[in-house]
């Protein structure tokens, strides 16, 4: 199985591009999150920490921020 991955994969023009364009939207993406994850309000963060904790009954009447 692997030498018929292996002869397909050598036959495309510029495959040796496609593990740094994987390896660039990874990161990018992890950086993104990063970001958004310190731009967010201490509310927020309060707020997403105790959904997994709290009841199904005082969740829908809380409001959220969004």
């Amino acid at each position: 199985m692997l030498k018929f991955i292996k002869g397909h994969m050598t036959s495309i023009d510029h495959v040796d591009l496609f593990p740094v364009l994987a390896f660039i939207l990874f990161f990018s993406l992890f950086i993104g999150v990063l970001f958004w994850v310190r731009a967010m309000r201490r509310d927020q963060v309060d707020h997403m920490s105790s959904l997994p904790l709290a009841d199904d009954a005082s969740n829908a009447t809380t409001n959220h921020a969004h």
